[in-house]
């Protein structure tokens, strides 16, 4: 059963900044490295393209690393030991009032401090008083009929049922401290509450449980909604993001954005000559969506990806080749705390980039680091700098290094040096004259993992606290 974690616990471990942080600890500064006009330590333009890293590699660019029978098992292996994952499937029939109301106090607690508004006013203590009251946590029945919905559109997950920024700091307006995460369309969840207004569902999915807007879901019974998740044929989203064609008929399918790794059911048997909507089938998919209708049911209806989509009939084999390119396809992206910004955060970008490979890992890089179904190797702070030194030196393609807070994804070595792809709002590193640079980045980067500083004193592989390996 998942763990779901208080709300200022969240904020230290779960999504993290992925920011490079800045500790007190030293254990020796990396060298300074001379800068390119651009300011980014130690990057050049040729190693901003997918295709320099991949022809590095050589033939061992289309190796294997599992296949789907192996990552099938992986999966399950997850689900079954890792407590921040849930099988709603197992969910039993009926769901206890009291197991409900833990879910919800667990993650919508008050925090801890001051908290300001997008204008930078400290948010008095009514505001947070109505939160709690719109909780509704006196409305949870002593046992309730298990609800299953499908995701309609994508949709933030949020702390309380309320889509108010709030902030740590005045000024501080890119992290919004109430974004959890973000469910996409066709996402399973069970409905396990609502808010005394009526607009907020608090739900339960795969890898989160949290608050989301009633009108993002779709409420079916159990056997569609489980059943659309595991239909075939398949079309799964391999670009960043896709959009299907517009609908002047059915505006709830148009334009809809779909991301990487979404799976959609594909209308293999829509008769090829007839219409979608007013439009003809052959220069597209045939896809089916879930929507909404005015009572809040589940309908299923199809809908149009056009032929241009960078989309596939299976998941991408998992090789090197691959988790590069997939990961390149995001760069430059704006950095999304919680999926916000209609992007993502840095362990949103490395799920989705192994998503589009059938590989499920947790949603924060908090469990992602210390899943006990992955190929972890841990690190408790009594190694030498020179230790972790040798055990980065071993890395490889798809290897994902965590500090606290943060998971950068390595992309291969040059001039004896590691490179990796990350999400991030900046880096350290130390300036010609050994003083600590920070560079704000706020996007998907490319960057080398030695020359990174965590500190004054501190290389940011002194912070490393594990590497996992999806083998």
């Amino acid at each position: 059963m998942t763990s779901i974690r208080p709300f200022h616990l969240l904020l230290a471990l779960a999504l993290g900044a992925c920011v490079l942080p800045l500790p007190a600890a030293a254990r020796g500064p990396a060298a300074a490295a001379a800068l390119p006009a651009h300011g980014v330590v130690a990057v050049e333009e040729r190693q901003l393209e997918p295709g320099y890293w991949i022809g590095r590699l050589g033939d061992a660019a289309g190796r294997l690393y599992l296949d789907d029978a192996a990552i099938a098992r992986q999966n399950a292996a997850l689900v079954e030991r890792d407590d921040s994952m849930r099988d709603i499937a197992a969910l039993p029939r009926a769901l206890p009032g009291s197991e409900v109301r833990g879910w919800i106090t667990a993650l919508s607690s008050p925090p801890e401090g001051e908290r300001y508004g997008a204008d930078g006013a400290a948010l008095p203590a009514a505001f947070f008083d109505a939160l709690e009251a719109n909780l509704a946590l006196d409305g949870v029945p002593r046992s309730q009929p298990t609800r299953y919905g499908l995701v309609v559109r994508r949709a933030a997950l949020r702390t309380f049922p309320d889509d108010t920024r709030v902030f740590s700091r005045p000024g501080d307006t890119d992290i919004d401290r109430f974004q959890e995460s973000a469910l996409f369309p066709g996402d399973a969840v069970v409905v396990a509450h609502a808010s005394r207004d009526g607009a907020w569902l608090f739900v339960v999915s795969a890898r989160y449980s949290a608050w989301i807007e009633r009108d993002a879901v779709a409420v079916g019974t159990r056997d569609t909604v489980l059943g659309y998740r595991d239909r075939s044929p398949a079309l799964v989203v391999t670009a960043a993001t896709v959009r299907t064609v517009f609908n002047p008929e059915r505006p709830e399918v148009s334009e809809l954005q779909l991301d990487m790794g979404v799976r959609v059911p594909l209308l293999a048997d829509w008769p090829p000559d007839r219409a979608v909507h007013g439009q003809h089938p052959l220069f597209g998919h045939v896809i089916e969506l879930p929507v909404r209708t005015a009572d809040g049911s589940l309908a299923l209806v199809p809908a149009l990806l056009p032929r241009t989509a960078e989309v596939a009939a299976e998941p991408l084999p998992l090789t090197p080749a691959n988790i590069i390119a997939q990961g390149f396809k995001f760069l430059g992206e704006r950095y999304g705390w919680g999926h916000s910004y209609n992007a993502r955060d840095c362990s949103g970008f490395v799920s989705e980039v192994y998503r589009s490979m059938g590989v499920q890992v947790p949603r924060n890089t908090s469990d992602q680091s210390v899943s006990p179904a992955l190929d972890r190797t841990a690190f408790d702070g009594s190694e030498s700098h020179e230790e972790r030194l040798a055990e980065v030196a071993k890395l490889q393609v798809g290897d994902l290094v965590y500090i606290p807070g943060h998971v950068m994804m390595v992309i291969g070595r040059e001039h004896g040096t590691t490179y990796t792809i990350h999400d991030t709002t900046g880096i350290g590193y130390l300036g010609a004259g050994g003083e600590l640079v920070r560079m704000p980045l706020n996007g998907v980067v490319v960057t080398p993992l030695e020359p990174l500083m965590a500190g004054a004193d501190t290389p940011t592989i002194d912070r490393i606290t594990s590497i996992v390996r999806i083998r």
